[in-house]
């Protein structure tokens, strides 16, 4: 606990540290400001970015010329994703800044960002008069011809007719695949219809019909985010800029403009309404990152992180296509009244397209907590702990939290007479660190979990490591343990799977490795470095101040935690995670904190659980998936010719056929409540229902039953050794005690 207080009290500090720096910075404030000047506003804002990073981030970039071409290439892919705006006329004139963006950073010169602000601004007009103008007419889907969707290696267009002709390109290949979807929809309708009745029916509309419909929808979506862009304000299209310098220091170091600064204040408190879902942009459209454990989206199954949002629609009405449209217009248009419908229409990671209903509602906490079930195998009890996030009420530390209620289903798991734990640890993208250290104190006698490292000074060179330890010698399970994790496996997650790895205390199950954010950040409120400020308000600076490492030295960071038996899944060939972003903070190592490993052999246990997996034939036929995903993930290619448009959807949807077995696999174990739940069940009939969502869950999770399976192979190597230990010499080898 200690350890613990002693963390909180260095975070103050740091922020402290920071704070006593505004005084440097009043000098720099200009002796007339105007509310009105927002150029004067604009200007102390970069200055303010770039000293607080400076001063404050775990380990800031040079501000040089490599420095000023990443932020000059994130920028322009920021305000142009799919390049339908610029030509190259127009980057060529922009090159010229390309590696001065640090020398303008440092002069406060802002004439990069009003040159192409400016330009922006021209190019959104003419193209508004393309889309028009394209709209106006029926599209030939006769034309054998092509359009490529990969913009990240596509040239700017070459000039305005060439421009002109990506635009054309673009919409046509929006208004066939409508098209496809309402002929789809409409077959699926009439036989639906011919099952109930052979009544009079609704006549089919034409092609020619549905085009049109097709081409108005567009049209009209088009028209609501133009006027959407035509909208905003200067400093909107500043703040991008600002993020594009602030994120190339790494991606967690973010700007808040002062409406995003309280967006972000209400998500901390734990507010949340709608489908309980996190997005980020993605090219022209916008994908799903995260599913907030309890909501609506996270119970239908459906959704998943990595979806692809393309269109979304309000109940019955017509769906809106969402191509180039903001990310937070893109979130008001989901978010809604509890109880109304949503429909998304999303692309799959398999390249597929569903459109999935959710109705919208608010998350209940409840759900996000810690939850346990009891499954026989084998004439043998086993329990599962699920914990989605590692939740804590900073503001009462009374009031319950993940450490102590996981101990509390340990207990009752214990009096229930189980032989084995598993920990799920799937999508848990973290939370606090205190109940990371708290928890793993549950499985082990005591000793380290964590170490922090803060940035280097002139008193300490490498930077300060502070070892966070669980100092309690009582241990609440001592026998088999297992952790699942995946990609998705965050932060907090990783501390926990990597202080039990370390340890040798159990068994790491899942993805290859996990997501591998090993940093910690914290919100500064740039407000606090001016005085007498007439320019209103500044925002906030979210940026990077300390990082994680295991006890054994290693970082969590861009690596993650590597699995001891890995499991296929369908991101098994896809970089997810900080080790797919260029600007991550890498991996580093730094010594290994003094601590003792259990004395088991797990060898013979992972083998035989790999022979398993390689026979099992759900889990090649996952393995055949992923590798699937994974040459769909270089496929940009698509058909502008109906025909071969529809037999390459038609190729696309027999390969997927036999992948949909994968939702119908079934275990044969039951899971069942804990006694005490039962009697909750009689007088909370809504609690027993979404837990029997959760019973049903399980009994469909293959990753689950090889956990079992391994529950079991563990009984024999553990035995009575769950008090035996040994010491860990400085070269890492085992030292056996009596």
């Amino acid at each position: 606990m200690n350890a613990i207080l002693r963390f909180m009290k260095r975070n103050y500090k740091i922020l402290m540290l920071v704070t006593v720096l505004a005084v440097a910075l009043w000098s720099f404030i200009p002796k007339t400001q105007s509310a009105e000047s927002d150029p004067e506003k604009d200007k102390l804002l970069v200055e303010l970015i770039a000293f607080v990073i400076e001063k404050g981030h775990y380990s800031p970039a040079d501000i040089d010329d490599e420095f000023s071409k990443g932020v000059y290439k994130s920028y322009l892919e920021s305000l142009d994703p799919s390049k339908r705006f610029f030509t190259k006329s127009d980057i060529e004139e922009f090159s010229k800044y390309e590696d001065k963006i640090d020398d303008m950073i440092l002069n406060k010169d802002l004439s990069f960002f009003d040159l192409t602000h400016e330009r922006l601004m021209e190019r959104i007009k003419e193209s508004e008069g393309f889309y028009k103008e394209l709209l106006s007419e029926p599209f030939d889907f006769t034309v054998n011809e092509q359009f490529n969707t990969d913009y990240e290696h596509k040239d700017y267009p070459l000039d305005d007719a060439d421009l002109k002709k990506r635009w054309e390109k673009q919409l046509k290949l929006s208004v066939l695949s409508s098209v496809i979807d309402k002929q789809k929809l409409q077959d699926s309708d009439k036989k639906e219809e011919d099952k109930k009745t052979e009544a009079k029916k609704e006549e089919k509309k034409t092609f020619e019909e549905l085009e049109k419909e097709a081409r108005e929808a567009t049209k009209s979506s088009l028209d609501e985010y133009f006027e959407f862009i035509e909208d905003l304000e200067r400093d909107e299209w500043f703040t991008i800029y600002l993020n594009a310098i602030a994120e190339r220091f790494d991606p967690h170091t973010f700007y808040f403009a002062p409406d995003d600064k309280d967006k972000f204040d209400s998500s901390m408190r734990g507010s949340i309404e709608g489908i309980g879902a996190r997005l980020q942009k993605k090219s022209d459209y916008v994908e799903i990152s995260e599913l907030i454990p309890g909501g609506p989206a996270w119970r239908g199954k459906e959704l998943e992180p990595g979806d692809i949002i393309m269109k979304v629609a309000q109940g019955d009405e017509q769906p809106v296509d969402i191509a180039g449209m903001r990310l937070t217009n893109v979130v008001k248009k989901i978010k809604g009244p509890k109880g109304t419908e949503v429909r998304l229409t999303v692309k799959k990671v398999d390249g597929t397209i569903d459109v999935i209903s959710i109705i919208r509602e608010v998350v209940e906490i409840e759900e996000t907590y810690a939850k346990s079930s009891i499954v026989n195998k084998n004439g043998k009890k086993y329990g599962i702990i699920n914990l989605p996030k590692f939740y804590i009420d900073f503001e009462n530390k009374d009031n319950r939290n993940a450490a102590s209620d996981v101990e509390k289903e340990v207990e009752r798991l214990k009096e229930q007479g189980v032989e084995g734990i598993i920990i799920d640890l799937r999508n848990n993208g973290g939370g606090s660190l205190r109940t990371v250290v708290d928890m793993t104190g549950l499985f082990i006698k005591k000793g380290p979990v964590v170490q922090v490292r803060s940035r280097a000074n002139s008193m300490s060179r490498e930077g300060r490591v502070e070892v966070l330890s669980d100092t309690d010698s009582k241990v609440q399970w001592e026998g088999p343990l297992v952790v699942l994790i995946n990609n998705f496996s965050a932060s907090a997650s990783e501390i926990f799977a990597a202080a039990i790895q370390d340890y040798n205390r159990g068994l790491i199950l899942g993805s290859k490795h996990s997501y591998g954010k090993g940093t910690v950040q914290n919100v500064i409120d740039l407000n606090q470095f001016v005085r007498s400020n007439s320019l209103g308000d500044l925002g906030a600076l979210k940026t990077t101040t300390q990082k994680f490492y295991r006890i054994n030295g290693g970082s969590t960071q861009r690596e993650g935690v590597t699995s001891d038996v890995i499991m296929p899944d369908k991101y098994s060939y896809i970089d997810i995670g900080e080790r797919d972003i260029d600007n991550a903070m890498p991996w580093d190592k730094i010594e290994q904190a003094d601590y003792k490993v259990f004395d088991y052999d797990f060898k013979p246990v992972v083998e035989r659980s790999n022979n398993r997996i390689a026979n099992n034939k759900e889990f090649k036929l996952i393995d055949e998936n992923a590798k699937w995903i994974d040459e769909q993930q270089d496929d940009n290619v698509f058909e502008l010719n109906i025909d071969r448009f529809k037999a390459e959807l038609n190729k696309n949807e027999e390969v997927t056929k036999k992948f949909k077995a994968l939702k119908d696999y079934q275990n044969d174990y039951k899971f069942e409540p804990l006694p005490y739940e039962k009697k909750i069940f009689e007088k909370d009939p809504s609690l027993a229902e979404k837990k029997e969502r959760w019973f049903e869950s399980l009994s469909k999770d293959v990753y689950v039953e090889e956990a079992l399976n391994i529950l079991d192979d563990m009984q024999g190597v553990m035995g009575d050794n769950s008090k035996r230990s040994a010491n860990l010499d400085k070269k890492g080898k085992v030292i056996k005690t009596k």
